[in-house]
């Protein structure tokens, strides 16, 4: 999960997917880091200071990201920057998402760090907290970025130890995926957009019935928190971790309603199983004509625009539990703290952060821009299908669930969840065995 982004051919893609890579590495980058912080402290104030580079500037600084597919909307950005900034040259350093963490593991732990480079959520603590990152107070205090341009809930996945690090570049959200073709051919009518927890199940479960014979499903659970227990989580008025990150609330009575969501959704046939949706995943399930709701981000647009079944496609909102909620993620800009040009670098993560820069990524297409009002592109790339949807649910979105060692509990959920959602052991023992594991993973962070 992700930082889950090969779908949205962005840095987020398959999302779920690509954070799975990502925090494999992190389980090692927590022991490596942990030994080397820089010397500078992680909330340091030398390490926050600030001061807008000369326009006569001259340097030469590595821009570490992921995703090849936004290289030319970076290098359209850095054109800008070099009419304000003409002797500062920016060389664009891209590797896989599969080896950006390994990699960027080493030159953590040998003060090499690129001057700037992307981070997501589930890695950024670590970072962070292990002194490597360079906060954007100074830039703050100084005008030069307004965190209030952005979702507060992105600028509070960026903030360690109450000091802001990152600066969101782009974000996604969830939502529920409808195929109409499949509602027509089960004769079942589509819901109201203002709809509830029991109104999806039941049209799962009732689409489900009606399509069996076609082998397809109403409905889909899964094992990405992001895209599933998260955000059943977040809308039962639970949450996966307390106030200060430091213990799980797996256990709540909450939390185990919006796990319960999933257990019921399969239990009752809307759903296929979780052995069927390790097989194929749930995404490929709609991709195949064979689901008529996919709850799945809104990266999940790049699977979609121009093929056979866009045309058939419209968003619905996240149908609402106690609350409504929807878990937001974005990738983030940071500088390293050890970075040898610093003002350079700070450079440019000002400029990335401008409305025009945001703008330009939005118009290019690479990316939802974090930058509020600078999305209007993303929904007329299926102008047809309410991609609003994605935009209106920061108002009610919530942080991704991190820590400093977020792949340690991760793959907890990976291994006990899956029993309570395939029914075979009650989901408050689950939550309780898994609560308690995963505070003692917590406990190790301190």
């Amino acid at each position: 999960m992700t930082a889950h982004t090969p779908a949205r051919g962005s840095s987020s893609g398959r999302r779920g997917r690509r954070l799975a890579l990502g925090l494999v590495a992190a389980l090692g980058a927590a022991v490596v880091l942990a030994g080397c912080s820089s010397s500078s402290g992680a909330s340091s104030s030398g390490s926050a200071a600030y001061e807008k580079a000369p326009k006569d500037t001259k340097a030469t600084i590595d821009y570490a990201v992921w995703d090849e597919n936004q290289v030319k909307a970076i290098k359209a950005n850095i054109k800008g920057f070099n009419e304000e900034y003409p002797d500062i040259t920016v060389n664009v350093d891209v590797t896989p998402f599969a080896n950006y963490w390994t990699k960027l593991q080493t030159q953590g732990s040998s003060n090499t760090l690129p001057d700037l480079f992307w981070m997501n959520g589930p890695n950024f603590q670590l970072y962070a907290g292990n002194g490597k990152l360079a906060p954007i107070t100074g830039e703050v205090k100084a005008g030069a970025i307004d965190p209030a341009n952005y979702s507060s809930a992105l600028n509070k996945l960026y903030t360690y130890d109450k000091t802001q690090y990152g600066v969101p570049k782009d974000f996604d959200t969830i939502g529920v995926w409808v195929n109409k073709a499949l509602f027509e051919q089960a004769g079942v009518a589509l819901p109201s957009k203002d709809w509830t927890w029991d109104d999806f199940q039941k049209t799962g479960a009732e689409l489900s019935a009606k399509l069996k014979a076609q082998g397809a499903y109403g409905a889909a659970g899964g094992m990405d928190g992001q895209t599933t227990y998260y955000d059943t989580i977040f809308q039962a008025g639970g949450s996966v971790l307390n106030a200060d990150g430091t213990q799980s609330e797996y256990a709540s009575k909450a939390s185990e309603q919006g796990l319960q969501f999933w257990t019921d959704l399969i239990k009752s046939g809307a759903s296929p199983s979780i052995k069927q949706l390790t097989d194929t995943t749930a995404d490929q399930w709609f991709t195949s004509g064979k689901l008529a709701m996919y709850q799945g981000g809104s990266w999940f647009r790049s699977a979609l625009v121009g093929t056979d079944m866009e045309k058939d496609v419209v968003v619905y909102p996240l149908p609402k539990g106690k609350e409504q909620a929807t878990v937001i993620h974005g990738v983030s800009n940071v500088v390293s703290a050890d970075s040898k040009h610093k003002a350079a670098a700070q450079a440019l993560q000002v400029y990335l952060a401008s409305k025009a820069a945001q703008q330009q990524q939005g118009d290019m297409g690479a990316v939802i821009p974090a930058f509020t009002g600078t999305q209007d592109a993303f929904t007329k790339t299926m102008p047809d299908a309410d991609l609003q949807v994605f935009l209106d649910a920061v108002d009610y979105a919530k942080p991704l669930p991190v820590s400093k060692n977020t792949a340690a509990w991760n793959t907890l959920e990976t291994n006990l969840l899956p029993s309570a959602f395939d029914g075979s052991t009650p989901v408050d023992q689950v939550a309780e065995q898994l609560a308690t594991k995963m505070d003692a993973a917590l406990g190790k962070e301190r």
